[in-house]
């Protein structure tokens, strides 16, 4: 599952209650993995935990280190996040260019201290630097808020890659023998009212017509009630 391919890398976080938030924040959009390097904190205490609220099980079972390096034996492709732009030679991203990963590769979302965010030194390690759009006159987020902007964006990149929209069982898609049916009664009343003119456009009105039909997506109910509808015109026209 793509969702156990993604960590999201602490690099020494200052305020228990933000590491709590941070693990709410990964197990709100399905997420499991979280490392953390060199916390200021006693990690785990008692106020970490408490912040976390139902996603204890994420601090439990995240991995803690000394320094970055290690961090990252197991991953494959580091993106770190920052609100300066580095003059290095790297990719910056945006937001919308995560659309574009390979989150079939084992991927990382590295995060600065809340003080000083990420150095030159740890975003050597990335293979992007990502930068969340904000307010240019007030570019620092919270270190919880830029992780969960994060988690759910990926969170919905991923759904609609591996959890495509699946209508309820008790719903039956429309028959085009069904759409069709509707199709002809509405055109025969149509026809009642002279609705199409000029006569030599009423092939292209009407495969104008076919298009939206058919393109909606119907049900087999909502082709009866729309075929009641077009019949109830139909006794209305003189």
């Amino acid at each position: 599952m793509l969702f156990n391919n993604i960590t999201f890398i602490l690099h020494k976080p200052q305020l228990s209650e933000n590491i709590g938030a941070c693990a709410r924040a990964i197990k709100n959009f399905n997420f499991k993995k979280l490392i953390i390097i060199n916390p200021k904190p006693i990690y785990p205490n008692d106020k970490i935990l408490a912040t976390s609220v139902g996603a204890k099980d994420i601090i439990k079972k995240s991995k803690v280190y000394d320094s970055i390096e290690p961090a990252l034996k197991n991953i494959d492709f580091i993106i770190a996040t920052s609100a300066r732009f580095r003059n290095k030679n790297m990719k910056h991203i945006k937001l919308k260019d995560l659309k574009n990963i390979d989150f079939n590769k084992r991927i990382a979302f590295l995060f600065g201290s809340e003080a000083s965010g990420l150095s030159n030194h740890e975003v050597s390690y990335a293979n992007y630097t990502l930068q969340i759009p904000t307010n240019p006159r007030f570019q620092s987020l919270n270190l919880s808020h830029s992780l969960i902007i994060i988690a759910q964006y990926i969170s919905s990149i991923i759904s609609k890659k591996t959890l495509p929209f699946k209508k309820s069982k008790k719903i039956k898609t429309a028959s085009k023998k069904e759409i069709q049916s509707m199709i002809s009664l509405c055109v025969q009343n149509l026809d009642q009212i002279n609705f199409f003119r000029p006569k030599e456009k009423r092939s292209i009105m009407l495969e104008n017509l076919r298009n939206i039909f058919y393109k909606m997506d119907l049900s087999d109910k909502e082709t009866r009630i729309l075929s009641s509808v077009f019949a109830s015109l139909g006794k209305n026209v003189d």
